[in-house]
């Protein structure tokens, strides 16, 4: 097992990639997979903040300014950059409505793991991921009548309060965790820490496809454009936001256009109204394809854009998970 797990921790992007295909590929294992997609987000998170520096993490909460920038980009600076690009492209409906919705939801919390993975910066990542996924409930249905006319309903005391327990039962477990194995041998654990959290992940991969494979095989034209759209949509979000925080430093801006790009919209799901159009939904599922994806297919470049700068980088940490 711990063989296993190292190599998972040290092939992290490449496994999340195949994942993503195997759950095409495989139909049947998405769909049994499916019920596992809550326990993957809850111990996922649990796994991270093992794993994580909380000394860079509370830095930023002791600090929030700079997290609170951020947050105020990606629940409010994104969706409005997004609707405005899109008035001047003769798109279909669903897709704009899809589109605007994707720019609006929070980043996945799995943003952070991948941040690692990719040597960024995994507590920025996380940090500005749950205070964005908390605001959430206050944010999105406002913008989406604005700018959408769609009416969203996401029950803003009921949602903040069920994030907050599953944030705060994470945190808790976590440190529980942390103290069991001592700060001494955590580093000697790292590497299959590392691999716990990728199998999760993996997981994921392989469930959010459950359906995917049915509507391709039935609309092939339609799932080609909506996955050429997301595989677009999601790289302009990524630079939009790395160029907007680019005083941050290099490190924690491609950090910042990472948790741009990879957005939650599972979380908009529940939701949606009734006659909410299939179109919108199918474009939340086939969007998960360039988050699994591209960090495999970026990694090169990021490792040479994550270089040591020049000069002091406060909050930033090398790499914490292996790259392969």
């Amino acid at each position: 097992m711990s063989r296993l797990l190292a190599f998972l921790g040290g092939h992290a992007t490449w496994v999340l990639f195949v994942g993503v295909f195997l759950g095409l590929a495989l139909p049947q294992l998405s769909s049994l997979a499916r019920p596992l997609l809550a326990p993957c987000v809850a111990v996922l998170l649990t796994a991270t903040l093992v794993r994580i520096d909380w000394r860079l993490m509370l830095g930023y909460l002791r600090r929030p300014g700079t997290a609170c920038v951020i947050v105020a980009w990606l629940l409010l600076g994104a969706p409005l950059l997004t609707a405005g690009l899109l008035i001047l492209l003769p798109l279909p409906g669903p897709l704009t409505t899809a589109l605007v919705l994707m720019a609006a939801a929070p980043p996945i919390l799995s943003a952070a793991p991948i941040a690692m993975i990719l040597g960024l910066d995994g507590a920025l990542a996380l940090v500005t991921a749950l205070i964005a996924t908390l605001l959430t409930p206050l944010t999105v249905p406002p913008l989406a009548l604005a700018l959408l006319g769609l009416e969203l309903d996401l029950g803003v005391g009921e949602l903040m309060g069920r994030l907050a327990v599953v944030i705060a039962v994470a945190c808790a477990a976590a440190l529980v965790i942390r103290r069991l194995i001592g700060r001494e041998r955590l580093p000697r654990v790292a590497t299959h820490l590392d691999g716990l959290v990728v199998a999760v992940m993996l997981i994921f991969a392989v469930a959010i496809m459950d359906g995917v494979t049915d509507t391709l095989l039935a609309r092939p034209l339609t799932v080609g454009l909506w996955l050429l759209a997301a595989f677009i949509a999601n790289p302009v979000l990524q630079l939009a936001g790395a160029a907007a925080f680019a005083w941050l430093g290099r490190r924690r801006a491609l950090t910042v256009g990472l948790v741009s790009g990879n957005c939650n919209m599972g979380l908009l799901l529940a939701a949606f109204p009734p006659g909410t159009d299939t179109d919108v939904v199918l474009y939340f599922a086939v969007a998960q394809l360039p988050m699994y994806t591209l960090p495999a297919i970026m990694l090169p470049l990021y490792r040479r854009l994550v270089a040591p700068e020049p000069g002091p980088n406060p909050g930033s940490k090398g790499p914490t998970i292996r790259m392969g």
